[in-house]
């Protein structure tokens, strides 16, 4: 067995104290922003729709089911595409008109693309990336994210050969590499993304292509 051990480095970005003591004191700001913006909420029934990609005018923002909490989806009033998907599956695609202060839901199901196929021989891939909520790509593809592929027993199953792998989230720099896998071989990817910004994301993160 082969393991491939890619690390890079984490740079710490330290928020001024200031700035959090403000926001706290001065909650005001942001109900008001919340009375403009609308609220788009996402329900899946199976695990296929839970750990979906969710893009929002070309934009992934997560997978279906952390967008709630502090994750939630606030958007401006007005006209938005969103696109979920899932290796495998159709995009499930969606235009809606959000309002100002309003809360949607959509019901996400996902059905399985006419052309999908397993390979009959595959080798593993186990992922241990931060953040494990990170989109992860395979030869141009999007495959899932990260934690989805954190657990041995359930690795990324791919066909032998050479793959290009690309990891990315909004606000981190894009990690890349290529990868070698012999048939049934089982491998492990490690990495943390370095932060960045929005402006440096591919255009697989900000425009999905189809399956």
């Amino acid at each position: 067995m082969r393991m491939h051990n890619v690390r890079t480095v984490l740079r710490r970005v330290s928020f001024i104290p200031a700035i959090a003591l403000f926001l706290s004191l001065n909650p005001a700001p942001l109900q008001a922003q919340n009375q403009v913006m609308g609220e788009v909420a996402f329900e899946g029934k199976t695990h296929i729709e839970k750990n979906a990609g969710v893009w929002v005018d070309g934009i992934y923002v997560g997978y279906l089911k952390e967008l709630k909490g502090n994750k939630k989806v606030l958007l401006l009033p007005g006209q938005h595409e969103i696109t979920v998907r899932s290796s495998g599956y159709t995009d499930f695609v969606q235009n809606l008109t959000v309002e100002p202060g309003e809360k949607q839901l959509i019901s996400v199901r996902l059905h399985l693309a006419p052309n999908a196929e397993i390979p009959k021989v595959t080798s593993a891939l186990r992922l241990q990336i931060k953040p494990e909520r990170a989109a992860v790509f395979v030869d141009g593809h999007y495959a899932g994210h990260a934690e989805q592929f954190s657990s041995g027993s359930n690795p990324m199953l791919v066909s032998p050969g050479k793959h290009r792998i690309k990891v990315e989230l909004p606000g981190y720099q894009t990690f890349e590499t290529e990868i070698n896998l012999l048939p049934e071989q089982k491998s492990e990817l490690k990495t943390e993304l370095v932060k960045g910004s929005i402006a440096q994301a591919s255009t697989l993160i900000k425009e999905p292509e189809q399956q």
